[in-house]
């Protein structure tokens, strides 16, 4: 796939390293696998992997007692 950020690049399979903040805590998540742009670097995430992401995110945030 074509990269929307640098408009020149292509996407390739590899990993990256997500970071989600929210309110007081944060959560670093890495070799996430992503298609990586091979000329700036962007990676994009497919929808089950961001899923995965958040849903892991939100455990951690309710273990760590930061849940609202």
């Amino acid at each position: 796939m074509k990269c929307v950020i640098c408009k020149q690049g292509k996407t390739q399979p590899g990993t990256t390293t997500m970071t989600l903040e929210r309110d007081t805590t944060t959560v670093v998540f890495k070799n996430v696998p992503a298609e990586v742009c091979q000329t700036c670097g962007e990676a994009y995430l497919d929808a089950a992997t961001t899923r995965h992401l958040l849903h892991t995110a939100g455990s951690e945030e309710a273990a760590s007692g930061s849940e609202r």
